[in-house]
């Protein structure tokens, strides 16, 4: 019995020792250097596109709708043939004319001819002074006719050219309004309207800047003189709706004279080259101009900035694998990278993976790679 109680009193002795627990091997992580790239910043504006022309097609005379010379929404040309109104009493107004002119002539040859006579006999006194006048006149009267019986056929064949109406410029139409056979007026400013049509081969977009935008392109033109917008000339470059990116460029050809006094923005055009006709009136587009001049930048992927209440920071991992939280000012977006102002250096190994596992203090195990280039935009700047 001695013995058997001292070997449970061994056992529970073993029992109690401390086992020793293995040290968890840091966590992993991966890190980047930041990317160094020279960038241009650029701002974003939402503009609505208008035509550089847009015409009311009216007739300059009166009379029936004969003939309807295209299809709703056709791209014309300058010089189609768009409406004929119905042409016969022109074409008699001009026969007309025609007689009445041909009458002047027979008078005024007729006049010719008789101050003739009287100018030679005058000289034998076979008539007298007063007669000579008269013929003078009749002379006279009969070229003023003539003048006006010229300008009266100009007129009937102008009218008569006029129930063609062709189209003033290259652009699309719109749907006709008056149908063939209606009674159109026309001639002064309550002339009938028959379509209307919109250059498209340029086209304008029209957007609004913001005053504190308007004094930092200001201040910037004044540094460098050219990479700025608000000196027309400029280039701005233009996306639809849905785009990732830029397929348009433009060039800023007017700026209102004066900001808008109710809501502090300052109205900008520029002018697109719309060859294949891909832009519409009234469509909206998303602008962008320059707003940093083109200068060296860090830029680390926008996933790896972590924000709290107070500040915008990025987990640095030190010389000894500790990581560390650095406050860092931020600049602009660039693709899926984030300028970085402030706070960071060229060498700094910043967490880009395994942010959950990546805490203030901690010894990790880091994996270094090299961020890739094509998370830049390629146009310099997010739209």
């Amino acid at each position: 019995m001695r013995f058997a109680g001292t070997g449970l009193i061994a056992l529970l002795l073993a029992a109690c020792e401390p086992t020793t627990v293995a040290a968890p091997a840091p966590p992993t992580v991966s890190a980047s250097m930041p990317l160094q790239r020279e960038v241009t910043g650029w701002d974003s504006f939402t503009g609505r596109l208008e035509a550089v022309d847009t015409i009311e097609v009216r007739p300059r005379v009166g009379g029936y709708v004969e003939k309807v010379a295209f299809r709703d929404g056709d791209y014309v040309h300058r010089g189609d043939l768009l409406f004929v109104i119905d042409p016969r009493p022109y074409e008699a107004a001009v026969m007309q004319a025609e007689g009445q002119l041909a009458q002047a002539h027979a008078q005024l040859n007729f006049a010719n001819k008789e101050l003739e006579r009287a100018l030679s006999l005058v000289k034998t006194q076979a008539v007298s002074t007063a007669t000579v006048d008269q013929r003078q006149q009749n002379q006279q009267e009969a070229a003023a006719a003539l003048q006006t019986a010229t300008g009266v056929l100009q007129r009937a064949k102008l009218d008569l050219e006029f129930t063609r109406v062709a189209a003033p410029l290259d652009g699309r139409i719109g749907r006709k309004l008056v149908s063939e056979g209606n009674l159109v007026a026309g001639g002064d400013a309550g002339s009938t309207l028959l379509a209307t049509i919109v250059s498209l081969d340029t086209i304008d977009a029209y957007f609004d800047i913001d005053e504190a935008s308007y004094l930092r392109y200001r201040g910037l033109a004044a540094q460098d003189g050219s990479t700025s917008m608000v000196a027309l000339g400029g280039q701005v470059k233009v996306a639809l709706p849905g785009e990732n990116g830029p397929r348009f460029t433009g060039t800023l050809d007017f700026a209102e004279n004066r900001l808008d006094a109710s809501t502090g923005t300052l109205r900008l055009r520029a002018r697109i080259a719309n060859a294949d006709h891909a832009l519409n009136p009234g469509q909206f587009v998303r602008i962008s101009m320059v707003a940093d001049a083109p200068h060296q930048a860090l830029l680390v992927p926008a996933s790896a900035v972590t924000t709290d209440t107070s500040q915008q920071a990025l987990y640095v991992v030190g010389t000894d694998d500790t990581v560390a939280a650095r406050p860092v000012t931020l600049g602009r977006m660039f693709g899926k990278l984030r300028e970085i102002t402030g706070g960071l250096g060229a060498d700094d190994r910043v967490v880009v993976s395994g942010l959950q596992r990546a805490q203030p203090g901690v010894k990790v195990n880091v994996q270094l790679e090299a961020l890739d280039p094509k998370q830049l935009a390629s146009n310099g700047g997010v739209l």
